[in-house]
């Protein structure tokens, strides 16, 4: 037998640069995260906490990380207004300071790594953070992910206007930037998170003209309804928005009804998108964390243990991106908890004492089915009410474009051809996978990363294909998760031996010219960078 030789090229055996060290990345800076960060440095932990708020206005204005629908008010524009107004929006922020914590506030952390079955030459966990001045990678011994929720996108004719905005992205600019331009606003969905929300917002000025749920009846708590409806707030059942009119300068109206039925005007400058809570699980789905679709928990989250830890050892889950429910969305203490028990897992896994943290209560039984509940609305919006919207804006892809795997328009596809077979049997057995939608169509490939159009893809599979959204795979997440831009990752510190052999993926002009051109027999030594021979060969 031959004896083995590692691949000089390759990355095993080379030293990894780490520009710092801790012994536990939080990554959040909300009531989880905030709370086990300062548990955690209580405990004698070194603790580095980053949250990618304030966000730059520009990737605000592409609807990173929320969609934030062009309503982001001037202020905006003023960082060093964004962070004051961010720090002081918490107090738990200057509890964390005060504690010890390495505060860093927008730093982005676009990527985590493990060690696992392709990869086992890490030193522990490393994370990828970015600042907007650089880019770096720090090596920690434990991470607790807190990255929060997100909305749901639902397609509709006109929703690609300035003014249709998750209703996270609402509160988050409320409450957080202080820099809402929403004046009169109609709210999809009666969940806890969605009604909560629009109490939320109306008791700060912003007027609630309707509240419009596809259902038949509302899915939210009661009280929450009747608080609403004591403050002359209207709730329409079993209709959705037929289609939002407006111009250049956004939204001016919605118009409502049942589907294909008669519609009624609602002035408004602004349509809020509360028809799911999603569970941020892009950075715990990149590291291979197991997921699992669980409905009492909002859907897609990490299958985590009673100390809050993932299937990866060294990672833990705290708050929304742990689960959504009604009771944690209506009660920030649940979070804590959460995060508290899971600092005191970690403290104790890194052979320190600490005391038992509270049990945080857990989900509640599920009230209303959560898959039918948003196939309903897919059902109902995007393919019933009539017109063709792009479900995928970055892409410009429509939904009878998903359920008939086209390919992109570009290609010059003609319009009156479709493929002749149904999604089952053209992706193969089983449920359609978002993931083959994805390279076939390019829904979901744009720069906002899925995030507007990757939960109405999954419905529209399941849709197609006659099957639940519980069945429809989870679509991959990858880092860089967060955009950056090329010079920042470029800039990325390298050992010399790591880029010894770069020559091999880098120094190869055919791979920038038609194959027409490239000449008959190529290799590394006689087309170099320079056209220089090398010597001897």
């Amino acid at each position: 037998m031959a004896a083995f030789h590692e691949d000089p090229k390759s990355v095993h055996g080379k030293t990894l640069h780490l520009a710092e060290h801790t012994q536990l990345l939080v990554v959040g800076a909300g009531p989880a995260g905030l709370a086990a960060a300062v548990q955690a440095a209580r405990l004698g932990l070194k603790v580095v906490l980053a949250d990618e708020n304030p966000v730059p206005v520009a990737a605000m204005g592409d609807d990173i990380p929320l969609q934030f629908g062009q309503r982001i008010g001037g202020v905006a524009r003023n960082r060093n207004a964004m962070l004051e107004a961010f720090v002081a929006s918490d107090p738990a922020i200057t509890e964390a300071f005060d504690a010890g914590v390495d505060v860093r506030l927008g730093t982005a952390v676009w990527g985590i790594y493990g060690n696992g079955p392709s990869v086992g030459w890490l030193p522990g966990p490393v994370a990828g953070l970015a600042d907007g001045e650089r880019s770096w990678m720090l090596g920690c011994e434990r991470m607790i992910i807190a990255a929060g929720r997100r909305d749901m996108g639902l397609a509709f004719p006109g929703w690609e206007l300035p003014g249709v905005l998750g209703i996270t992205a609402a509160q988050r600019l409320l409450e957080r930037y202080g820099a809402l331009d929403v004046r009169r606003a109609v709210v999809l969905g009666s969940s806890a998170e969605a009604l909560a929300t629009a109490a939320t917002l109306r008791a700060q000025g912003v007027t609630i003209a309707a509240v419009v749920e596809a259902a038949s009846a509302p899915v939210g708590p009661r009280a929450l309804v009747q608080a609403l409806a004591e403050d002359g707030v209207e709730l329409f059942c079993g209709q959705i928005v037929q289609r939002a009119e407006g111009d250049a300068d956004g939204v001016a109206a919605a118009w409502i009804g049942p589907p294909g039925g008669p519609g009624r005007r609602i002035e408004c400058d602004a349509i809020l998108l509360g028809v799911g809570a999603i569970p941020v699980v892009e950075l715990l789905d990149a590291l291979a964390c197991r997921i699992g679709f669980v409905p009492e928990r909002g859907g897609h989250v990490p299958i985590i243990d009673a100390s809050q830890r993932t299937s990866v050892p060294a990672v833990y889950a705290v708050g929304d991106c742990a689960g959504i429910w009604a009771a944690k969305t209506l009660d920030p203490a649940i979070a804590r908890a959460e995060g508290r028990r899971a600092a005191e897992a970690v403290a104790a896994s890194l052979g320190m004492t600490a005391d038992a943290a509270e049990a945080p209560p857990s989900p509640e039984p599920a009230t209303y089915d959560l898959g039918a509940y948003r196939l309903d609305w897919v059902r109902s919006s995007v393919i019933e009410a009539g017109g063709e919207p792009l479900v995928c804006q970055c892409e410009e892809v429509t939904a009878r474009e998903i359920l008939e795997v086209r390919p992109p328009r570009y290609l010059d596809w003609p319009g009156d051809r479709r493929n002749r077979r149904d999604l089952v049997t053209l992706l193969g057995e089983g449920a359609p996978n978002p993931d083959q939608v994805k390279r076939l169509t390019r829904a979901g490939m744009g720069i906002c990363q899925g995030r507007r159009c990757r939960e109405q893809v999954a419905a529209l599979l399941a849709l197609g294909a006659g099957t639940t959204l519980e069945r429809i795979p989870l679509a991959s997440h990858r880092a860089p998760v967060r955009p950056i831009p090329l010079a920042l990752a470029a800039d990325t510190d390298e050992s010399a031996e790591m880029t010894e052999h770069w020559d091999v993926w880098f120094g190869m002009k055919p791979q920038y010219v038609p194959f027409w051109d490239a000449p008959r027999h190529y290799t590394v030594a006689t087309r170099d960078i320079d056209d220089t021979p090398v010597e001897g060969k």
